[in-house]
Parts: structure tokens; C-alpha cells; sequence
């Protein structure tokens, strides 16, 4: 049985193992794949994993030997699945691994932002604490999370986390989710008017496209701070810069930007109120060692005749 990583790099940049894996089968890695070369790494491949290569209509058409695709991710885009479908082609994805680095990467950025640590340990190096006249000093607003509201859009697995670790600062948390109940359930334009943080895990479809466009920003508190780390295109990037240029909302902490790796010119890039990671929420290594754990795990009940965390849309 042949199988072939397309991209594994991000996954394992080195501190991982694919042993389990080379176990299954004549396994090839490759840390990339350009779009040019894709056909030829797939094509004799019985198995596939990939994380952000295009697997798309035409390529499985024309890879015969094709019979399971696996994701290295949770969301699924990047693989015409309807088409594998058609073909007979298994497709999985990993679901869970990465909630708790996720919701932690949350409140990493947002606890930055209420006390900008790293500009204020800058500011100590630089020698301006010895020099300052008071004890004590500080360049921003300092934030004290114990009685906000936190305003949670997708209240699936991640959104939970999220709203736990919320509930332990003393947060009040409201949600916005049309497949889930509870009491903490508003609707969007309650969740966006009277949140004082608002973030992102919702999946990208085409009803929450964009969701956080001109008009939802302007439902804002001028002093709220959005947070993504779910995907970019949840947010119209033109109406963010311009709601963080003219102060309609306070900040924005984005992992995730919908094109990536960001472009140079890029119209967040260079606000001072808007914190960009590059895409590392889900990254810690005992998260990617979990996505590794179910990836494995993955191709084992296919090979026993028994897939699961399939993909049936």
C-alpha cells in the first residue's frame, strides 16, 4: 500500500514522528507540494494525506489507483469531496485535536491586548523603567476582563472551550450558534451590540461568509476587540480596516487572514490595533502530536474496512 504526505511540514517540522504511519504502508513524505507537482506525488498513491494541497475534481478523476484521502486538518476545503465521493474515494479529517490550543491561543492574543506585555517588557530593556520617575508605568489602557461580556460566534467544540475559559476571568459569555441550544444563546445582532469581546468559531459556509462585514461592525461597541481564529474569510478584511481606522471597534486579534500566507500589502498589516499571528492557534506540539495520534488512527480503521471520522456531505 503506497502512501504519500503531500504537505507535512507544518504538521511535523521535525519534532514529530511518522513512524506509526510508515508502518501502514511505503510511506512518502514531502514537506510541500507545489500545485504543478501534485498530480505526479498522487498519482499510484492509494492513500493521500494532505493539509492545505488542492485535491481537486480533476485530479481525482485522474489518479485511478486513489482510495482514501486523508486530511490533515479539520476543515475540508481543499478536497472535492462530493467528487471523491463519486468515485468511491474515503475521505477523513481530523475533528478535535485542536480545541484546547485553539481556545488557549484565544486568550493568549486577548490578554495581550489588555496589557501588552511585550511592548511593556520593551519598554523595561530600553532602560525606561530605570529612568522613570514613578514606580510604575504604562504606554496603553490597561484591561481587566472579570465582569465583560464575551460574545462567542459558533458554539461548537472550540466556542465551549472558549466560554470556559471566559467564565474562570469572570466573564459573562453570550453565543450565537442556529444548530446549537442553551442558555447562553442569543442572536447575532444581541451577541454583536453587547459583547465587549467577540470571537470567531464558527466553519466557513456560505451563510457565514463574510459574516463580520460593514454592517455587523457597525452593531459594535466602539470599544470591542474581535478575535478569529476560526477562518479568514468569516470577516470582510476592507470593512475590519476601516472600522479599526476610524476606532468604530477597539482592536482586532486575527490568526487567520483570508489569503494566506498574508500578502505584503495587505490593508491590516502595519494597524496598531489589529495583532496578526501567522495561522499558529492550532500549533502547539502536543496539539499537531494528536492530530498526528488521529491521522494514524484514521488510516488503520481504513485499512480494516472500518473508516472513521469520514466525511459523508
Amino acid at each position: 500500500m503506497k502512501i504519500v504526505v503531500l504537505d507535512g511540514y507544518t504538521e511535523n517540522p521535525g519534532d514529530l514522528s511518522w513512524d506509526a504511519l510508515s508502518r501502514l504502508g511505503e510511506l512518502t513524505v514531502y514537506d510541500r507540494t507545489a500545485p504543478e507537482d501534485t498530480f505526479e506525488r498522487v498519482n499510484g498513491a492509494q492513500i493521500v494525506l494532505t493539509n492545505k494541497t488542492v485535491l481537486n475534481a480533476q485530479l481525482i478523476d485522474a489518479a485511478s489507483s486513489l482510495r482514501y484521502i486523508g486530511v490533515l486538518a479539520t476543515g475540508y476545503n481543499v478536497v472535492d469531496v462530493c467528487r471523491a465521493k463519486q468515485k468511491g474515494i474515503i475521505v477523513t479529517n481530523v475533528p478535535t485535536y485542536g480545541t484546547t490550543a485553539v481556545a488557549q491561543h484565544v486568550f493568549a492574543m486577548l490578554l495581550e491586548i489588555c496589557h501588552h506585555v511585550a511592548h511593556h517588557n520593551d519598554a523595561v530593556q530600553q532602560g525606561r523603567w530605570t529612568s522613570c520617575q514613578d514606580f510604575c508605568f504604562w504606554d496603553y489602557p490597561l484591561i481587566e476582563l472579570s465582569g465583560k461580556t464575551m460574545g462567542i460566534i459558533g458554539f461548537g467544540r472550540i466556542g465551549r472551550a472558549v466560554a470556559k475559559i471566559a467564565e474562570a476571568f469572570g466573564m459573562r459569555v453570550l453565543a450565537y450558534d442556529p444548530c446549537q441550544t442553551g442558555p447562553e444563546m442569543r442572536k447575532l445582532d444581541e451577541v454583536l451590540r453587547l459583547s465587549d469581546v467577540i470571537s470567531l468559531h464558527c466553519p466557513l459556509l456560505d451563510s457565514t461568509q463574510r459574516i463580520i462585514n460593514e454592517e455587523a461592525l457597525s452593531k459594535m461597541k466602539p470599544t470591542a476587540i474581535l478575535i478569529n481564529t476560526s477562518r479568514g474569510a468569516l470577516i470582510d478584511d476592507e470593512a475590519l480596516c476601516m472600522a479599526l481606522k476610524t476606532h468604530r471597534i477597539q482592536a482586532a486579534l486575527l490568526d487567520v487572514i483570508s489569503t494566506e500566507p498574508i500578502p505584503a500589502n495587505h490593508p491590516l498589516l502595519g494597524l496598531e490595533n489589529c495583532l496578526i499571528t501567522p495561522h499558529i492557534a492550532w500549533a502547539p506540539k502536543e496539539s499537531r502530536q494528536r492530530l498526528m495520534d488521529v491521522a494514524v488512527s484514521n488510516v488503520q480503521a481504513f485499512l480494516a474496512g472500518k473508516p472513521i471520522n469520514q466525511i459523508k456531505q
